[in-house]
């Protein structure tokens, strides 16, 4: 038996006002500096089947080392080593990334955003930022302010989409783009449904399975 709505709704309560704060924080990231952009992309990049906290630290250290920004895929690798899957491939995604954003000695993501058509964006990273899957372009937009109305289908949101009834099953791949959007379409119908704001559902799902809020 599926559990009831009004489950999930005490959940919410109880999580609410930390879920508002952190999507407060997100807000203003999409107007900021372009590095600053930069580096939640490369963190999206390396959390493809990683954990999120590993992922985090691995790009707070190459920040703080200027590598993120300047270093060669070889000196990548063995900070990411350890903390992310698929690490020397990740490292070469950074560096693909880096490429595709950097305009001489400044970075210019900012370019590439189109804040009033999100979807559009969101398709032009897919295309063009190798290593960026609908979920982690999804988790960029989201993580700069830009997620009010997308959905970050990674394995805890589609365990609690199955959990209420609103998928079936859970495919055994999310790289169709078909499949994503009619998952994530069934979650935003969801989320009308219970009237909580698709981002705050989103984080609700996270923190309900892991314990916290994150991003």
């Amino acid at each position: 038996m599926k559990p009831s709505w009004k489950e999930l709704l005490s959940e919410y309560n109880q999580r609410k006002n930390g879920i508002r704060e952190r999507l407060k924080d997100f807000a203003p990231i999409h107007k900021g500096d372009d590095k600053r952009l930069f580096s939640e992309l490369c963190f999206c990049l390396l959390t493809a089947n990683a954990n999120a906290l590993h992922c985090d630290k691995a790009i707070a250290e190459l920040k703080a080392t200027g590598l993120l920004y300047e270093g060669p895929a070889s000196k990548l690798r063995p900070k990411l080593r350890g903390r992310v899957r698929f690490h020397n491939k990740k490292a070469d995604f950074i560096v693909l990334a880096r490429r595709l954003f950097k305009n001489g000695s400044c970075f210019a993501v900012k370019d590439k955003i189109d804040i009033k058509d999100v979807l559009r964006t969101r398709e032009w990273l897919v295309d063009n930022v190798k290593g960026l899957g609908y979920k982690e372009a999804s988790h960029f937009l989201r993580n700069i302010g830009l997620g009010d109305d997308i959905a970050i289908l990674d394995r805890h949101i589609l365990k609690n989409l199955k959990k209420y009834g609103v998928i079936k099953n859970i495919p055994s791949s999310m790289g169709s783009r078909k499949i994503y959007l009619e998952i994530e379409e069934k979650m935003r119908r969801f989320s009308k449904a219970i009237d909580i704001p698709m981002a705050e559902l989103d984080l609700l799902f996270w923190s309900i399975q892991t314990g916290f809020i994150f991003k």
